[in-house]
């Protein structure tokens, strides 16, 4: 391991890295305020403006590990400075869309850039720090993805408050140019030299986009022939993949990193827990307008307490779990997660936005304090050598979840049942405190001892 960076280098390095990753991740939730108002603007249907969502989250979740394989073979930094000029590329190409094909297929391009960034934003950060201060780095990244992940419909509501929608993706270009300056001044360049399986890429990106596209077809009125025909060759190719993979040092897909039972833990409950976030930050903003009768830039503001509670709960919560075990700290804030679900769900349409707002809260609460010490669960479990292929793990899992949890949505309101957005939140409840019984697996002593601390 590098010695890291000099203080003032590596304060420059840590906010590009950061820039980066707020902005990719923003970009996966900010937009589901304004879908409605998208939707309305481009004359497209409620149910079909969501592939504005789903189109981002899929092109990150296939490219995010080839991206992060192909990184220890040509260099991080190669990858991380392309991924953003791809990104702000893209982001350009989203404001000037005209209509809603153009818009989802820079949202696919958009997706390249962000893999790029995610894929590579934990290998980089264990080459600015030193051994000494390296859970700071990872600290500030988990907490920097939580809060940015909630932040998206406050952040969207102020941009709306000030111009159009297509605001929201042209802020992102000087910003990314702002970040793609200070990495390529700032940040080191370093790859492990591993071989890169282009084969075993293109199975994964093929398998992962026939699973995603079979699950998300329930909400399309797919034949369920096809959807269940989907399902069963992306589980035959899984299989294939797997044991490709198990035959080779260091696997595109982490399977080695899977023997660890709290890695593996800890992105299931990631997994269920950003099911529940997506499902309830797609829905909501349709609920809220269209039966809360509040208009868009309000709908930003009564969402704001999810994201402020989270940023009050993530850092201490990221310093409890140096003392009390991840297992008991992700019950306690998917249970917290589950219960503001289901308070939302029994919202009617005479609910004053105090009521609103206090249960988004207990909703940020209970998901900063599972996310906090849930993603450094997942980074120090992992050997350094596999820091990357961990890191884009951890990014991986949120964005099926979110894939997943968006596709509940479609799902749902394609079966026109009454109440739609109360279903869901349900759901996303029942399904949090599922992922709360996961956390507990993590107290078994043989678990928990797995616990690998960088080195």
């Amino acid at each position: 391991m590098t010695e890291g960076l000099p203080l003032l280098q590596r304060r420059w390095a840590m906010l590009s890295i950061i820039m980066a990753v707020c902005l990719s991740v923003l970009d996966s939730t900010i937009v589901n305020v304004v879908l409605p108002t998208i939707a309305q603007d481009l004359q497209a249907s409620a149910k079909a403006s969501i592939w504005v969502i789903n189109a981002y989250q899929l092109t990150l979740s296939i490219c995010l590990l080839p991206l992060s394989s192909l990184g220890n073979k040509v260099g991080y930094r190669k990858i991380y400075c392309l991924g953003l000029v791809i990104f702000s590329v893209a982001s350009l190409a989203c404001s000037l869309s005209t209509s809603l094909i153009m818009l989802t297929l820079s949202r696919v391009l958009q997706g390249i850039g962000a893999a790029g960034v995610l894929s590579m934003n934990a290998a980089i950060v264990y080459l600015i720090y030193t051994k000494k201060d390296l859970g700071r780095g990872l600290g500030l990244i988990a907490f920097s993805v939580s809060v940015s992940a909630a932040l998206g419909p406050t952040i969207a509501s102020l941009v709306l408050s000030l111009g159009p929608w297509q605001w929201l993706f042209a802020l992102n270009v000087p910003f990314g140019l702002a970040a793609l300056w200070m990495a390529s001044q700032h940040i080191p360049d370093s790859a492990t030299r591993t071989d890169f399986d282009g084969a075993n890429s293109l199975l994964y990106a093929v398998t992962i986009a026939i699973l995603i596209i079979s699950i998300d077809g329930m909400g399309y009125e797919l034949n369920l022939l096809s959807m269940l025909a989907g399902l069963l060759c992306a589980g035959g190719l899984g299989y294939i993949l797997v044991r490709r993979e198990l035959k080779v040092s260091s696997p595109l897909f982490p399977v080695d990193l899977f023997r660890i039972p709290i890695f593996a833990a800890s992105i299931a409950a990631s997994i269920c827990s950003f099911i529940g976030q997506m499902a309830a930050y797609t829905s909501l903003p349709f609920f809220i307008q269209t039966v809360l009768n509040r208009s868009a830039i309000e709908t930003g503001l009564l969402i704001t307490p999810w994201p402020i509670a989270a940023a009050l709960t993530a850092p201490v919560a990221g310093l409890l779990s140096d003392r009390f075990p991840v297992g008991i700290l992700g019950a306690i804030g998917l249970t917290l997660f589950s219960a503001g679900l289901f308070l939302l769900s029994a919202l009617t349409a005479e609910a004053t936005s105090f009521e609103i707002m206090w249960r988004m809260a207990i909703c940020g609460g209970g998901f900063g304090i599972f996310q906090a010490p849930n993603n450094r669960a997942i980074l120090s479990s992992a050997p350094l050598h596999r820091s990357s292929a961990a890191g884009g793990m951890q990014s991986t899992a949120r964005l099926i979840g979110q894939t997943m949890g968006a596709t509940m949505v479609s799902f749902t309101f394609s079966l026109m049942l009454p109440h739609p957005t109360q279903k869901v939140l349900y759901a996303a409840g029942l399904l949090s405190l599922m992922a709360a019984g996961v956390s507990m697996i993590r107290l078994n002593p043989r678990i928990s001892s797995s616990v690998q601390l960088p080195r």
